[in-house]
């Protein structure tokens, strides 16, 4: 079964649809787990990664898990700690993945500025009722 890709448009001050790669019921790739990986990347650890995302090392372990699970190759390499510690790192899967999403991302806020903007002209102003 091929995944399916998913658009939810964000209608909050963001200006921009989210797209999502599912796996079934599963959220295989999205905007939170791009952030993650790219966090990882510049911490070098999940726990590290996990505390400037202000979440928990279990969401972010969690998350990581599914990741790799959801893709042919791990898009996390983990190296357990010890005396110099461990640490993990993204692959070079993890990386074109990335920059697919990105591109991905850029094309579905052109495609929809225009209608995204008359529908936020309909909307009322946040906290009035």
């Amino acid at each position: 079964m091929l995944p399916r890709l998913a658009t939810i448009l964000s209608m909050s001050n963001s200006k921009s649809v989210r797209l999502r790669l599912m796996q079934g019921d599963t959220i295989a790739f999205g905007p939170g787990k791009a952030a993650l990986l790219q966090a990882i990347d510049r911490a070098g650890s999940i726990s590290a990664a996990a505390r400037e995302m202000e979440m928990s090392y279990r969401r972010a372990w969690l998350l990581v898990e599914e990741m790799n699970r959801c893709f042919q190759q791990p898009l996390v390499a983990t190296a357990t700690g010890g005396a110099k510690g461990g640490g993990a790192s993204i692959t070079a899967l993890a990386r074109d993945v990335i920059t697919c999403y990105q591109h991905m991302q850029k094309r579905a806020d052109s495609a929809v500025e225009k209608d995204m903007s008359y529908l936020r002209s309909l909307m009322a102003e946040a906290g009035s009722s």
